[in-house]
């Protein structure tokens, strides 16, 4: 009896204690009201949502810290459909929308706020196919085949950007390696975590992105998608760059040394060219000489050979018994032989002029050819190994190298090589030649107008007719000494004809060098100006390469962002702001068990609490 008394008595005490547990806490707490405001340091927003498994967003909540200051009252606000003291069993107040008061009495304070269509900052978009069709996520949960899940972030324009501009992204979908094989994720990092695998992307700020994983699947299941949006917060140390630096510097006054060189060069080129262009006029002056000597050369001939007749036929007449020889055509020989002689003399004159401006144009190609600058092959290659492939520098240097090349190749047809002859023996040659040839014109010359003053003398001295027989024997001599004279001037012009013809071949070599460094000149000058553009490109490349370092660096620098409030841009002293969102499972249904406590489910809570006692 006393101890079913005691029973009584302690169900009693214990309803007592249930009853005031049940009964809110302010209805026996002290109103507090302490009149003053308080302050606080900063506030914290933690926003926590679930989302549907195609991303669509589900439910919102605000997980609010504030780090208090003065304790006192204070005002908080945001779209808020409710609030919850996560601190102490005070109340928190809504006396208008968007506006939440309440009293702190401690450092630090939490509250929740439930937020209803709240847009956030990223439109999430998440789709699957399974075997190349697109298939809803409520029907995915365990089919097989092979599956692609596609995650694509956006920029919310509807959203305050600074969230989107100063936000880094992480979306982690956690797998089982027993339902999914053959991962892959192209734009992701795959890593163990326990017995599941977690496949990482990160999307930096400012970024939309479109995120993919394919595997094979079986059972498919599908843990929630997490994603984390927190400031980017990158620590990246500067780099030691100065062997770069350095490398670029010697880059660049490489460059600058092959400009130099190649305005050298040029400017080579165009003295050549200036040099081949003076030969090349000389050359055809110097081969219309020839061919007009060589049309004359038959005039030559046959005027030497008519006074050759004339010589044998005075001499027959004067050899025979004539009592009054005719001297009409001995007289007119003087003259024929003068005139002969004044062409030759012609002719000799031309060729030495020929001469003199054939020898001015060669000693300038000369002196061009030898001016033209040597360059080490190493410094070449060296060069083309440092400037980036397939740039328009690449090709640029490619074509100074070609025009380089092509002056050298000049040089060497000038000079000759071991394995043939230059031309510059040749060009020698040809001023010697001509001084031979021009000699022996002034040689017949000189003889031929000796023979004319002899013929002349002879003659005025025929007034008695036994000097009939000296002018006879004075004809026949030099009847007999023509015939040489008359065979050097066949030499001489069956020379010209072969120096014209031969001249030809030579002429048109030199045209062709003309020609060919004329076009040399054209590119090389335009390669000077590649050069300088190149040289003033990379005159400043180290410099520049710091400054696209340092922006690239600047790029990741997020230390002057000023955190704002995601619910309210009322709400300021805002210190951390960051998102933790995540998607809906996909599981197989568990198969249902019978429940034998499932009469309990419609008891009451004071019901069961009696049963305790029975």
């Amino acid at each position: 009896m006393q101890k079913q008394t005691f029973r009584t008595a302690f169900a009693v005490l214990c309803s007592f204690l249930l009853l005031f547990g049940l009964l809110p806490a302010g209805t026996f707490a002290k109103e507090k009201d302490t009149g003053s405001e308080g302050i606080i340091d900063s506030k914290d927003e933690t926003v926590y949502g679930t989302l549907r498994s195609d991303g669509q967003t589900k439910s919102m909540y605000v997980v609010n810290t504030f780090h208090v200051e003065k304790q006192g009252q204070l005002t908080d606000f945001g779209p808020y459909t409710d609030v919850r003291n996560l601190t102490n069993l005070e109340d928190i107040k809504m006396p208008s929308n968007h506006k939440v008061v309440f009293e702190t009495d401690s450092d630090e304070f939490y509250y929740q706020g439930e937020l209803k269509n709240q847009p956030l900052p990223w439109n999430l978009s998440i789709t699957y196919t399974l075997d190349g069709e697109k298939i809803a996520p409520e029907n995915l949960a365990g089919k097989n085949g092979h599956l692609q899940i596609q995650i694509e972030t956006k920029q919310n324009e509807s959203v305050d950007p600074v969230f989107f501009n100063h936000y880094l992204q992480q979306i982690s979908v956690t797998i089982d390696p027993a339902k999914f094989k053959n991962v892959q994720a192209p734009k992701g990092t795959i890593a163990n975590a326990g017995k599941n695998q977690q496949v990482t992307f990160t999307v930096l700020p400012e970024k939309e992105d479109v995120l993919i994983i394919s595997a094979d699947v079986t059972e498919f299941e599908l843990k929630p998608i997490e994603l984390n949006a927190l400031p980017a917060n990158i620590a990246i140390e500067d780099p030691d760059y100065g062997a770069l630096t350095s490398d670029m510097q010697t880059l660049a006054d490489a460059v600058a040394e092959l400009h130099n060189g190649v305005a050298e060069l040029n400017g080579g080129i165009s003295d050549l060219n200036a040099g081949a262009a003076d030969l090349s006029s000389g050359s055809s002056d110097f081969r219309g000489g020839l061919a007009e000597l060589s049309q004359r050369s038959g005039d030559l001939i046959s005027g030497s050979r008519e006074i050759q007749k004339g010589l044998n036929g005075i001499n027959e007449r004067l050899s025979g018994n004539f009592e009054t020889p005719d001297l009409s055509e001995l007289q007119a020989l003087p003259e024929g032989l003068r005139k002969l002689a004044g062409a030759l003399n012609e002719s000799a004159v031309g060729l030495g002029e020929l001469k003199e401006g054939f020898k001015g144009a060669h000693d300038t190609l000369k002196g061009t050819i030898n001016q033209i600058p040597e360059i080490n092959p190493d410094e070449i290659d060296r060069l083309l190994n440092n400037v980036e492939k397939g740039s328009e520098n690449k090709k640029t240097v490619k074509k100074l190298v070609q025009a380089y090349k092509k002056a050298q190749e000049v040089k060497g047809v000038y000079h000759g090589t071991q394995d043939r002859p230059g031309v510059k023996q040749a060009f020698n040659a040809v001023p010697q030649t001509l001084d031979e040839v021009s000699g022996g014109l002034n040689e017949m010359v000189t003889q031929l107008n000796q023979t004319a003053d002899q013929i002349e003398a002879g003659l005025s001295q025929m007034d008695q007719l036994d000097q009939l027989d000296q002018l006879q024997q004075g004809i026949a001599t030099l009847a007999n000494e023509y015939s040489n004279l008359h065979s050097g001037i066949v030499s001489y012009t069956d020379g010209v004809k072969s120096l014209n013809a031969n001249y030809k071949e030579l002429d048109n070599g030199i045209q062709s060098l003309s020609n060919g460094l004329s076009s040399v000149d054209q590119g090389a000058s335009e390669l000077q100006s590649g050069s300088k553009e190149l040289k003033e490109e990379t005159a400043d490349l180290p410099s520049e390469f710091e400054s696209e370092i340092q922006e690239m660096l600047d790029e990741f620098d997020y230390s002057d962002f000023d955190p704002v409030s995601f619910v309210s841009d009322k709400n300021d002293q805002i210190g951390v702001v960051q998102f933790v969102l995540q998607t809906e499972s996909i599981e197989m249904p568990e198969a249902e068990t019978p429940d034998a406590n499932d009469d309990d489910d419609n008891q009451s809570i004071w019901q069961r609490f009696l049963n305790l006692f029975k």
